[in-house]
């Protein structure tokens, strides 16, 4: 499953017209004699002017960039150049970083619409690029933002499951399913409370994929990822607005999978472990209930006071199996919270960890590769708005705390493996609007960033 054709790509450059990124001080020597200010280019941030070459061709495809050239904007050029192949004209890095970002702003979803100009612009790989590696990177986050696009009717846990069955074959990696009430069986009690209520054929479950485990040389490495396939409320029901996006809450699922396949094909030195549990939180008389007091694998009682917050109570389950596996290291994604939108907005995800020297990896990692992402405070002072006097812990944060990102974080944290280090993204996975090469819709976030930690950390031979 993947939104990305092979040949954007190309080492072929016969042909290829020149895309020159030009800052204000260079727009009136652009190599386009008087064009440029007859047109009003003046190396604007997103200007675009083609030059003609007198033949009904171009000569050149001129591109503003303001003050600084950000690689990263190179994201629009699929989606606003004329068909044709183009070579770009930049600083070898800055080329490389520019071709993966076209390689993302290429992304089109179009299981239910046809697109049949998708493959109009392609691009000459520039020099020193790994074309393989960018473009399995570039499908990861396509094959994320694609099932997180595509709707809950059609990407159900079954669907999940099958995606994460085809990832494991084509790796070689092993695979278990528990499914329904197996997960009673299997001591993924909360797992099952949140996804009990939906249709039979829609039943939760438990997804693990196991890849180099038989390698106890290798550090072991934990990907986690929410998917609640679509969120309701359950009996604290979401008004409208609030559900109208809420396909996307499985867009932790989707990057543990992305970013465990990734991993798998790198064939990074790492034992690997991925779980995610897919749920729908649905509405019937079995649903569970505010008040309700669930049992958790780890053995912790959790007290219902919103059903509305269910993301966190399936973490908590497959969190603690994952410490059953003594990674070195755990990273887990979840659309978890509507406060970090508010914290910090849809574009910037908060990364949560008690470990300085992980946060550092990943902020430099994010900043390297335009993958952006925020610290934010495991705030011990805020612990006391998970107690509860009938439980051990309720899986929503007493009003005082205000702070709902960073204590539904705690909570995660309660759950998360003693062993190594431990983080966790509360990503949006979504576009609210649209703009070139930024499609309203799925999107993949913090999986870059997280792939280039990993690949610094185990570099492999």
């Amino acid at each position: 499953m993947s939104a990305l054709h092979r040949d954007l790509l190309t080492t072929d450059g016969q042909g290829a017209v020149p895309v020159r990124f030009v800052g204000p001080d260079g727009a009136t020597d652009a190599g386009a004699g008087g064009w440029a200010g007859a047109n009003g280019f003046k190396g604007k941030p997103g200007q675009i002017l083609p030059v003609p070459d007198g033949q009904g061709g171009f000569a050149a495809i001129l591109v503003g960039t303001g003050e600084t050239f950000d690689p990263l904007s190179a994201r629009a050029l699929a989606a606003r150049l004329p068909p044709g192949l183009y070579r770009l004209e930049a600083e070898p890095e800055a080329a490389r970083k520019a071709a993966l970002a076209f390689l993302l702003g290429a992304y089109v979803f179009d299981r239910y619409k046809a697109r049949p100009d998708r493959d109009g612009v392609r691009l000459v790989a520039p020099e020193g690029l790994d074309v393989e590696a960018a473009l399995r990177i570039a499908a990861a986050c396509a094959l994320a933002r694609e099932m997180i696009d595509t709707p809950a009717a059609d990407m159900g846990p079954l669907q999940i499951e099958t995606i994460a069955r085809e990832i494991a074959e084509a790796a070689g990696a092993a695979i278990a399913v528990t499914t329904g009430d197996a997960l009673l069986d299997e001591t993924y009690p909360a797992v099952h409370a949140v996804g009990r209520a939906a249709a039979p054929h829609r039943a939760p479950r438990v997804i693990e994929i196991g890849w180099n485990l038989e390698r106890a040389d290798l550090p072991l490495v934990a990907l986690v990822g929410k998917g609640v396939v679509f969120d309701s409320g359950g009996l604290d029901i979401k008004a409208a607005a609030g559900m109208r996006n809420m396909k996307k809450d499985m867009g932790g699922a989707a990057h543990a999978l992305a970013l465990g396949r990734l991993v798998m094909q790198a064939e990074l030195p790492v034992r690997l472990v991925v779980l995610v549990a897919a749920v729908e939180n649905a509405i019937s008389a079995d649903a569970f209930r505010p008040g309700d007091i669930l049992n958790s694998r780890k053995g912790l009682t959790i007290e219902i006071g919103n059903t509305d917050a269910e993301g966190r109570l399936i973490l908590a389950d497959i969190l603690t199996r994952a410490g059953e596996h003594a990674p070195d290291l755990t990273l887990d994604f979840a659309t978890l919270t509507g406060a970090a939108r508010v914290a910090l907005g849809p574009e910037l995800p908060p990364l949560y960890t008690d470990d300085d020297a992980l946060a550092a990896d990943l902020l430099e990692a994010g900043r390297a590769v335009g993958d952006p992402l925020w610290r934010m405070p495991l705030w011990a002072g805020y612990r006391a708005a998970l107690e509860t006097e009938i439980a051990d812990v309720r899986n929503d944060s007493a009003a005082w705390a205000q702070a709902g990102s960073v204590t539904a974080a705690l909570f995660l944290q309660k759950f998360a493996p003693t062993t190594g280090s431990w983080a966790h993204m509360d990503i949006f996975a979504w576009n609210p609007r649209a703009r070139p090469g930024w499609p309203e819709g799925g999107e993949a976030q913090a999986l870059r960033a997280c792939y280039a930690m990993l690949k610094a950390r185990y570099p492999g031979s």
